[in-house]
């Protein structure tokens, strides 16, 4: 019994010596990362500057995006379709159409609003123009019976259309061709191309500095190795292991996504709540992206510093495999 328990301790023994041992070569890998980036203040100042700008073009393309689809949303919810039915239509007419609207997928929601009550709402919108309240007093023309359609996507209006070129009830009831949004539509279609536009230039343009962010660094290691060549060599002539050669240099490139990401959070909300009421002057529905961002602030900087020490571990990687071998 007494063998035995010495031969666990003795296991236990090595083994919490291994789990030291591990320990103070990380400690001692990551001091020599933060010492290597410090050694060369321009290569060092030139690849956080490149990593920066390249997290603050993926920062704020991906805020530009929901900005302009919050906005678009907003559009959208006051966007209706009108479809015009004349002043003398029967109620069982209007009934049945409105059923079948109801029925289509693309639709939302359909309100009726009767020539009575178009009337009424004329007169109160233009309550203060004198001249148009009276040529409608003294004017025999009636106003329309007016179905008011909200559908799921106002650039698709294939169904709508379908429906009110094909409806027998619609076309003999008809009074005037359907609206479809008018300006509105258009409004809301420019929006539309600008988010697409938008996404399309932001995931450019991040895809292309994550590149040279890749390169920089990539060659930033790549001269490091090369100044402490003499030193790799005897590490490796002595058997350190690979890990131990290699690990400095990826906490140096941690380390230069971990500055970038906080420089470029910074930027990036700075520019926000900057920019925050001049977007809100051109009702730019800017509030819900400016509420998310601060509720999730850490959320999302610690989101920046994983991104850039992703490109920075992939970029060392790639250089200590290439050039020292490994």
């Amino acid at each position: 019994m007494a063998k035995g328990k010495r031969k666990l301790d003795a296991k236990a023994f090595a083994q919490q010596k291994r789990h030291r041992r591990q320990w103070v070569t990380f400690i001692r890998m990551c001091r020599y990362g933060v010492n290597n980036f410090s050694r060369n203040a321009w290569l060092t100042v030139a690849a956080t500057a490149v990593m920066t700008i390249t997290l603050f073009i993926i920062f704020t393309s991906v805020v530009s995006r929901q900005v302009l689809v919050d906005t678009l949303a907003v559009f959208r919810d006051n966007v209706t379709m009108a479809i015009y039915v004349d002043t003398d239509t029967d109620e069982e007419d209007v009934a049945t159409i409105q059923r079948e609207l109801e029925a289509l997928d693309s639709v939302v929601s359909v309100n009726y609003t009767t020539p009575a009550e178009a009337r009424e709402q004329f007169v109160q919108d233009q309550r203060d123009n004198v001249e148009v309240l009276e040529a409608v007093t003294e004017s025999d023309n009636k106003f329309p019976g007016t179905f008011d359609i909200v559908v799921e996507d106002i650039n698709d209006t294939t169904e709508l259309k379908e429906y009110t070129d094909t409806s027998e009830l619609v076309q003999d009831n008809k009074q005037r061709e359907p609206s479809f949004a008018g300006e509105r539509r258009q409004t809301i279609e420019n929006i539309g191309r600008t988010v697409n536009f938008a996404q399309q230039v932001g995931i450019g343009l991040s895809i292309v500095f994550v590149v040279v962010s890749m390169l920089i660094i990539f060659n930033t290691i790549r001269m490091a190795i090369f100044n402490r060549r003499e030193e790799i060599q005897m590490m490796k002539l002595i058997g350190a292991e690979r890990s131990f050669i290699r690990g400095p240099f990826l906490v140096e490139a941690i380390v230069y996504g971990f500055f970038a990401a906080i420089v470029a959070s910074a930027l990036g909300y700075g520019l926000l709540y900057g920019a925050a009421p001049t977007l809100a002057a051109f009702e730019i529905n800017v509030q819900p992206t400016i509420d998310f961002m601060t509720f999730y602030a850490g959320f999302i900087v610690l989101a920046m510093i994983v991104i850039g020490a992703i490109i920075g571990v992939v970029s060392s990687l790639l250089a200590t495999r290439r050039y020292l071998r490994l």
